[in-house]
C-alpha cells in the first residue's frame, strides 16, 4: 500500500528534528505540520502536542524524524533519530532525509508486526509538499459533480483534500510559537520566522467591540422603530409597500444589523456573507456621495428641476411622440434636455402635447384606414384627454415645489447609489401615473371583452364555465338565451377593435415604463447582491477561494519516491458569484415570456417589476 506523506515546503531546509503532525488512517496519509529541533526533552514535547490536541481537537503526534544532512555536523545523527522511535511510538514510523549535496529524498515508513515486535514492514511513500500558509488560508469548497462522473468517486475524493486542509486550519495554535519564544520547544513551520501582525489590525480588533455595539443597539433601536405598529395602518402599510425606497431601506437595515452583530461568525460562510455585505455597503455609500457632488457642483439640481416640470408635464407626451411616428404621424427631432434652456423646454413640450392630441384626434377618427365604432372612439379620445388635462393642472401646481423636493431628495444619495436609484424609480412612478390609468382603463375594458367573446363562444357550442369544479361542462340553453347570446356576441364583436386599438397604444407606453423601471431595478438588484468582497479576494488572493487542487510531479526516478507539488485550483468566477451572491430585496417576475404573451392578448395586468406580494386581478 502506498502511503501518502503531506510534508510542508517551508521546512525542506530547516534542520533536523521530529515530523509533528496528523495520521489520517481512511486516507492511508500522514500530515506533516511542523518540526521540533534539538535540544528538546520529550516529556515537554508530549505535554506541548497535548495542549494543542485539547485547544484544536485534532489528534496531533510525532509521526516520525526529519534528516536533513546539508546542515549537520560530522557526526552524524541518523543513528540517533532512528532510535526515537521508541520513545516516540507510532505506527507508522515515518523516516524523511535529504540527501546531502544532492536534490534527492529518501522516504521511508516502517509497520511494526505483531507477531514479531523486532521486525517491521517497510511501505512505499508518496512524498506530497504544499505550501502551508496558503492551504491554512485557503477555504476548501465541494466540487460539483460532473455528468460523466460518479457522485461517490468525487464525494470522497473531495473528503480526503477536505481532511488535509481541516486539519492544517484548525492547528493554527500550533503556529503561534516561533523562535523568538522562549519556549522549551523549537518548531520550524511557516510562521517560525515570527508571526504575522499588524498594529492598526490589532487596534481595529480592540476597537470593534465597543463600536459595534454602539451600533447595533442604534440599528435596533432604528429596526423597534420601523416595526411599530403604526406603519401597519392601511394608507401607511400602502404606501410602504408600493415605494421602493422604503424596501431598499428595510434592506439596508437588515443587512447593516448583520453586520454590527456582535456574535461571532460560526462558519466561513457567514464570516464572507459579512464581509460582502460590509464591501457591498461601503462602496454604495461611495457610489452615493460621488452622485451627490456631482448633483451640487454647478447648481445641477436647479436645472434639473427646470427640465423636470416640463418634461414631467409632458412624460406621457413624449412616450406617445414615440407611439405617434410608429402610426406615421410626422413628429419633429428634439436635442437632449440638458442642452435645452426653461423657455426651449416650454415650447417642446407644448409641440409634444400638440402632437398627443393629434394622436388622440387620429385614433378617434379613421386610423391606417380602419373603421372604428364612432361613438366608442369619441367617448374614450374624450376621456383620456380629460384626464391629461387633469394630469397638466397637477403638474402645474407642483412646479414651484420641484426644485426643493429635488434638492431634499438629493441629499438622500449619501444613504447610498441604491437609495438614489429607487427614488429615481419612485419618481418615474409617480410621474408616470398618468400612463397607469391610462392603461389599466384600456386593460379592463379590453379584457372584459375577450372575456365576454369567450363566455358567449361557449353558450353557442352548448359549454359553460364551471367556477366550484373550475372546468368547462355541458349545459343545455333555451331559445331567449342563444339570442341575447348572438346580440352580445355581434355587439362586443364590432366594438372589439376600437378598445383593442386604444389597449395597444397605452399598453406599448406601459411596457416602456416598465422597462425603465426594470432596468433600475436590476442595477440596484446588482449591487446589493454581487458579491464584491469575494470577487476581490477572487483576483488579488486566488488561493484564498479553493476549487480543488493539482498535483505537478517533482521527481520520479526509479527506486527514489515519488514527489508531487499540490497547488490549489481557485473557484472559478461563475462559482463565486453563484456561491456567495447576497440575498436581494427585488421580487423578479416569474413569468415565461409565453405567459407575458398571454396576459398581454387577454388584457391581464402587467404589473411593475418590483412586488412584495404576489398580485391577484
Amino acid at each position: 500500500m502506498v502511503l501518502k506523506a503531506f510534508f510542508p515546503t517551508c521546512c525542506a531546509s530547516a534542520d533536523s528534528g521530529l515530523l509533528v503532525g496528523r495520521w489520517v488512517p481512511e486516507q492511508n496519509s500522514a500530515v506533516v505540520l511542523a518540526v521540533v529541533h534539538f535540544p528538546f526533552i520529550p516529556i515537554q514535547v508530549k505535554e506541548l502536542l497535548a495542549q494543542v490536541q485539547k485547544v484544536s481537537q485534532v489528534h496531533v503526534a510525532v509521526l516520525g524524524t526529519w534528516c536533513h544532512r546539508q546542515q549537520e555536523p560530522k557526526e552524524s545523527l541518523g543513528h540517533f533519530l532512528e532510535g526515537l522511535g521508541a520513545i516516540f511510538s507510532h505506527d507508522p514510523w515515518l523516516q524523511l532525509c535529504r540527501e546531502r549535496g544532492t536534490r534527492f529524498w529518501s522516504c521511508k515508513a516502517y509497520h511494526q508486526v505483531s507477531t514479531t515486535p523486532d521486525k517491521s514492514i517497510e511501505d512505499q511513500v508518496m512524498l506530497i509538499f504544499y505550501d502551508q500558509r496558503k492551504v491554512l488560508l485557503s477555504w476548501l469548497h465541494p466540487p460539483t459533480v460532473l455528468p460523466d462522473c460518479q457522485a461517490g468517486d468525487t464525494t470522497a475524493s473531495a473528503g480526503g483534500l477536505a481532511d488535509i486542509f481541516d486539519t492544517v486550519a484548525r492547528s493554527e495554535v500550533l503556529f503561534q510559537n516561533n523562535q523568538f519564544d522562549e519556549g522549551p520547544v523549537r518548531l520550524s513551520h511557516w510562521q517560525s520566522e515570527g508571526v504575522e501582525a499588524s498594529i492598526l489590525v490589532e487596534l481595529t480588533k480592540q476597537a470593534s467591540g465597543p463600536v459595534c455595539l454602539l451600533l447595533a443597539s442604534l440599528l435596533s433601536l432604528l429596526s423597534a422603530v420601523s416595526a411599530c405598529r403604526l406603519w401597519k395602518l392601511w394608507p401607511l402599510s400602502f404606501i410602504r409597500r408600493k415605494l421602493s425606497t422604503c424596501e431598499q431601506l428595510q434592506h439596508r437595515l437588515k443587512h447593516l444589523s448583520l453586520i454590527f452583530s456582535t456574535q461571532k461568525a460560526q462558519s466561513p460562510t457567514q464570516l464572507m456573507k459579512k464581509a460582502n455585505m460590509l464591501v457591498s455597503v461601503l462602496i454604495d455609500v461611495a457610489l452615493g456621495l460621488l452622485l451627490l457632488s456631482w448633483l451640487h457642483n454647478n447648481n445641477r439640481i436647479g436645472q434639473l428641476a427646470n427640465a423636470l416640470v416640463p418634461v414631467a408635464d409632458v412624460s406621457g407626451f413624449g412616450l406617445c411622440h414615440i407611439s405617434a411616428s410608429t402610426c406615421q404621424v410626422c413628429l419633429s427631432p428634439g436635442a437632449g434636455v440638458g442642452s435645452f434652456q426653461l423657455p426651449e423646454l416650454w415650447e417642446y413640450g407644448e409641440r409634444v402635447a400638440e402632437e398627443l392630441q393629434h394622436l388622440l384626434q387620429w385614433l378617434m377618427g379613421a386610423p391606417a384606414g380602419l373603421k372604428m365604432n364612432r361613438a366608442l372612439d369619441q367617448v374614450l379620445g374624450r376621456f383620456f384627454l380629460y384626464h391629461i388635462h387633469l394630469w397638466i393642472s397637477y403638474i402645474h401646481l407642483m412646479s414651484p415645489f420641484i426644485e426643493h423636493i429635488l434638492w431634499h431628495v438629493g441629499l438622500s444619495a449619501c444613504l447610498g447609489m441604491t437609495v438614489a436609484l429607487s427614488i429615481l424609480s419612485d419618481i418615474i412612478a409617480l410621474l408616470t401615473f398618468h400612463i397607469y390609468c391610462f392603461y389599466v382603463y384600456g386593460a379592463r375594458l379590453y379584457c372584459l371583452k375577450i372575456y365576454g367573446l369567450s363566455s358567449l363562444w361557449r353558450l353557442f357550442r352548448g359549454k359553460k364555465w364551471n367556477v366550484l369544479r373550475q372546468r368547462v361542462d355541458s349545459c343545455s340553453y333555451d331559445l331567449d338565451q342563444l339570442f341575447i347570446g348572438t346580440l352580445l356576441f355581434t355587439i362586443l364583436v364590432f366594438l372589439l377593435p376600437t378598445t383593442a386599438l386604444y389597449y395597444l397604444v397605452f399598453t406599448l407606453l406601459r411596457l416602456l415604463v416598465v422597462t425603465v423601471q426594470g432596468m433600475i431595478h436590476l442595477l440596484v438588484d446588482l449591487i446589493n447582491s454581487l458579491p464584491l468582497y469575494s470577487l476581490g479576494l477572487r483576483l488579488c488572493r486566488p488561493y484564498r477561494l479553493a476549487a480543488g487542487v493539482k498535483f505537478r510531479v517533482l521527481e520520479q526516478e526509479a527506486g527514489r519516491p515519488l514527489r508531487l507539488l499540490m497547488q490549489i485550483n481557485p473557484l472559478p468566477y461563475n462559482r463565486v458569484v453563484h456561491t456567495y451572491r447576497l440575498p436581494s430585496c427585488g421580487c423578479h417576475p416569474k413569468h415565461s415570456w409565453g405567459s407575458l404573451c398571454r396576459k398581454l392578448f387577454f388584457g391581464e395586468l402587467i404589473y411593475p417589476w418590483r412586488q412584495r406580494e404576489d398580485k391577484q386581478d
